[in-house]
């Protein structure tokens, strides 16, 4: 039987990515774009990928792409919310149910604040995350959306190649729940399937005999995605999951919650591989 390779890249978008001046396009305002959530060491990352990609290009089978894909109004975005007194909720700011039932933050639409308590009620009690006030990033249809351009070009080259297609998956354009995990939102709507165990996804993933995992950020979205990999898979074939350590990085001041994922993914029978080790695999098949 032959072996199946499959490679899967979390996010791997402009909006993650530390990118050097001569990768940013011009700005309406005569500036240059810049990317809104830069994870230190993404770019490097990205680099690596893309090499990785077009030197193993005849032993990957497959590649899949999830794209974070919001809304500008979004409940973890700042436009979402406002403190007690108006003023604008700066990013990177934390939001617990008890400080909106205590009137700190609100929503700005004060008619959503049902719900959006209801969500953080949900969303604490699951014990996984509270809710972080990220700086609007990968708005659906904009530069910051795309993917990173070394690693775009060479996922063109292997569809080329081999006269195949990348698939991509989209995650997060339900502006009602975060959705870390490419597999799952934090809290699932019952009205929105797109937000529900995509089990069909898992069960495809399934079928290889290798999935190589890369892409942003190693603490938030690689984290949940393969977290609810291992989760839904029988415990003999999470050592089919490798990934691949310097082609991830978690994101400022969260690298400690990265270590502890990784350590948890090995105690579990995921391996930690680097890029140089598979590209020996994919060149060796």
């Amino acid at each position: 039987m032959t072996l199946q390779y499959h490679l899967l890249l979390i996010d791997p978008q402009n909006d993650f990515c530390d990118l050097p001046a001569a990768y940013l396009p011009p700005a309406a305002d005569g500036n240059t774009m810049q990317p809104a959530l830069p994870v230190p060491g993404a770019h490097a990352d990205m680099l690596r990928l893309a090499n990785l990609i077009r030197s193993g290009a005849a032993g990957i089978d497959g590649i899949s792409i999830t794209l974070d894909s919001h809304h500008r109004l979004d409940i973890a975005h700042p436009t979402f919310w406002r403190q007690g007194d108006g003023a604008a909720v700066a990013p990177f700011t934390e939001i617990s149910a008890a400080q909106v039932r205590a009137g700190q933050y609100l929503p700005r639409r004060i008619e959503a604040l049902p719900r959006a308590l209801a969500y953080l009620d949900q969303l604490e009690s699951a014990g996984r995350y509270r809710l972080m006030v990220w700086p609007v990033h990968c708005e659906i249809g904009s530069w910051g959306h795309n993917v990173h351009r070394d690693l775009h070009d060479a996922c063109n080259y292997w569809e080329d190649s081999g006269v195949r297609s990348v698939e991509k998956i989209s995650k997060g354009s339900n502006p009602w729940t975060e959705h870390y995990s490419a597999f799952m939102a934090e809290v699932p709507d019952p009205t929105d399937p797109a937000t529900q165990l995509n089990r069909a996804l898992i069960a495809q993933l399934a079928l290889n005999d290798r999935v190589y995992i890369a892409g942003e950020a190693g603490s938030h979205c690689v984290r949940a995605s393969t977290e609810h990999i291992v989760d839904n898979l029988p415990p003999d074939q999470a050592g089919k999951l490798i990934l691949i350590s310097d082609c991830i990085s978690p994101v400022s001041g969260f690298e400690s919650r990265y270590q502890d994922f990784l350590n948890a993914m090995q105690a579990r029978g995921v391996r930690l591989a680097d890029s140089a080790e598979v590209l020996s695999e994919l060149l060796t098949r």
